[in-house]
């Protein structure tokens, strides 16, 4: 496919509005506390008639230091004890969740993310790992998806052997930005060789994978310092990237209260600093997946998409459609059967629910005929930038031009504009179109027709 990219300056100021990352469909904005532990057990109990292999996350919430930008849900502290009682009833959680789910049904994917799931200990970090083995079926041959989010910091080659050791295959590393005063502003501290030096440990430990995730928009930051870091992370080779918009959020979350406004950089600024890095990432030989992220042409993620069988879910890009995901600890949210569910995000909830031998859900939402065919043309948008219309029409048996004639209507605008081209049979997104794929798929989103408030970060 061709995978080339189009800065339109002015197109991206007039498309940059707020929008879904579209994760899931429906966004977790219509989860409601009237879907439930009992209708997850119904949800958990009827797929296992699929056979379909799982994927597990599990949250890690705890953080020795806070970083101003983060919008995770997270618990900083740097008493590691703090770590023994999340433990305990995250291991009662899984055999919860464990007891609902075929011992037949693989884990294909797993993931654990946070916070920083290095918080803990090497011994707790063995006896999470074990205990889900002794509740779901992991697979001992390194045939799967097994990664972890690391911050470099709370990382040394031991930790990392160790990982290799547990399963995990693939790293993910926060980097954000090399450049000190950019450090100093956002509160993480962390110096290049501590970060190569992670790297270099996976490569020496077997890992297939390594990730890094730079974010542009922080404060003090310009096109040049930017590329400077993007250039530096290039010479060390990861497998992919991930550039993340910095969505400035702090009547939402308190961390970025700590963040000087001035020193953001402003609307044009941060334009030519996402350019830079686009222009750098694609010179360098990586492949634009989609929306924040980058891989090599060997990756799997690029091969899955040349295939057509691209996904994405909670966590980003993936290579694993065919799974139901189980969300394992505090806030986290998984996909299961026609399903997608929410545990308690307080430890406060989460403990209580765990203590009184039921599970941590608290919301979700059960899918319609609908929301799952809209979730189909959304994801093969935002994975592949092509939709074929008789392919959507013999799998959920519609009229693609009377089902959705009011969305197409409003493609005519996008395609006047240069963001994709409508024909008969389908929609092509176009080059200008691919940074604004958030754009196109908000044209078949019906939720957003009824929203009121805004509940989204900007799409660039």
């Amino acid at each position: 496919m061709n995978t080339a990219i189009v800065f339109d300056p002015a197109l991206i100021r007039k498309y940059d509005k707020a929008g879904p990352r579209y994760t899931s469909y429906p966004t977790a904005v219509q989860f409601h506390d009237g879907f439930g532990e009992a209708a997850y057990r119904e949800q958990a109990r009827a797929s296992n008639a699929s056979g379909r292999p799982l994927s597990l996350y599990l949250h890690i919430p705890f953080c020795d230091t806070v970083c101003f930008y983060c919008a995770c849900n997270k618990i900083v502290t740097k008493n590691r004890r703090h770590a023994a009682p999340y433990l305990d009833h995250l291991y009662r959680e899984i055999a919860l969740q464990g007891a609902l789910f075929d011992r037949s049904r693989p884990v294909t994917q797993l993931h654990w993310g946070g916070g920083t799931p290095t918080f803990v200990s090497a011994a707790e970090m063995r006896d999470l790992m074990r205990v889900t083995g002794e509740h779901f079926r992991l697979l001992d041959d390194d045939s799967g998806e097994y990664s972890i989010e690391v911050d470099p910091r709370e990382a040394d080659e031991h930790t990392i052997a160790l990982l290799r050791e547990l399963g995990f295959n693939r790293l993910s590393l926060g980097v954000q930005d090399f450049d000190p005063e950019v450090q100093r502003a956002v509160n993480r501290i962390q110096s290049r060789e501590i970060t190569f030096a992670v790297m270099d440990a996976a490569r020496r430990e077997g890992f297939k994978s390594i990730s890094v995730d730079l974010i542009y928009g922080l404060p003090h930051q310009n096109a040049a310092r930017f590329g400077r870091t993007v250039d530096e992370i290039v010479a060390q080779g990861p497998d992919r990237l991930s550039v993340f918009n910095y969505a400035h959020l702090p009547e939402l979350f308190k961390t970025q209260r700590q963040i000087d406004t001035n020193a953001l950089p402003p609307p044009a600024e941060k334009l030519e600093i996402l350019k830079t890095a686009i222009e750098r990432l694609t010179a360098a030989g990586y492949v634009y997946i989609g929306m924040d992220h980058f891989a090599k042409p060997d990756d799997e993620l690029a091969q899955a998409q040349r295939a057509g069988t691209l996904y994405r879910n909670f966590q980003g890009y993936s290579t694993h459609a065919d799974c139901d995901l189980i969300g394992l600890g505090a806030t986290s949210i998984g996909m299961v059967g026609d399903s997608y569910s929410q545990n308690h995000k307080t430890l406060e909830a989460y403990y209580a629910r765990i203590d009184e031998n039921r599970l941590a859900v608290f919301r979700g939402v059960r899918l319609d005929a609908d929301d799952r065919l809209r979730r189909a043309v959304i994801t093969e948008l935002i994975c592949h930038f092509h939709l074929d219309f008789a392919a959507v029409e013999r799998r959920f048996g519609i009229g693609f031009r009377d089902y959705f004639a009011a969305e197409l209507s409003e493609l005519a605008d996008l395609q006047a504009d240069g963001l994709l081209e409508l024909t008969e049979t389908g929609v092509q997104v176009l080059p200008p179109g691919r940074l604004l794929i958030r754009n196109i798929c908000m044209v078949f989103d019906r939720y957003l027709r009824d929203q009121r408030q805004q509940r989204f970060s900007r799409v660039i």
